[in-house]
Formats: structure tokens, sequence, C-alpha cells
């Protein structure tokens, strides 16, 4: 490329840049920035979420077992009353 060719794109490319920071850009950068930070701080990750729900998922299946046991207990009484000796 010729130096010409050259100095018209370094010139077109400071417009442009210049342009963006009138409209505005800047602006949004900084803000697209601060939105990604806070939700790198803030958000759980995929890892943790999903190693969250494994854990609840646990805790829900032995509430469960002792509810199966706590049933059966009471059926075990309640046969043995009625039907055990007297």
């Amino acid at each position: 490329m010729s130096l010409r060719s050259r100095a018209w794109i370094v010139a077109a490319t400071v417009g442009a840049v210049e342009a963006m920071k009138d409209q505005g850009f800047a602006r949004w950068n900084h803000t697209i920035r601060s939105l990604h930070q806070h939700g790198k701080n803030n958000l759980r990750t995929y890892a943790q979420a999903k190693n969250k729900m494994s854990s609840t998922a646990a805790n829900r299946a032995a509430t469960q077992d002792k509810a199966r046991q706590a049933e059966e207990s009471l059926r075990k009484v309640m046969f043995l009353s009625c039907w055990g000796p007297n």
C-alpha cells in the first residue's frame, strides 16, 4: 500500500473513533464493563449452581427417607396395637 492510502486509513480510523466518542460509545463501554464486573462478582458460576442443586437434591432425598422410616414405624405400631397380643 502506498503512503497516501495508509494515511487515509489512519485518518478514517481516527475519525471513526472520535465519532464513537461523540455518540457516547465510551459511556456504553463503561456500562458494559460495570455490568460484567457486577455479574462476575455476584452471580454464581454454572458449577456452583449445579453443586448447590445436587446438594439440595441430596437433602430432599434424606428428608424423604426419614419420612418413609417414620411412616413405617407408625404403621408397625398401629399393626401391633390392633393385632398384637392383648
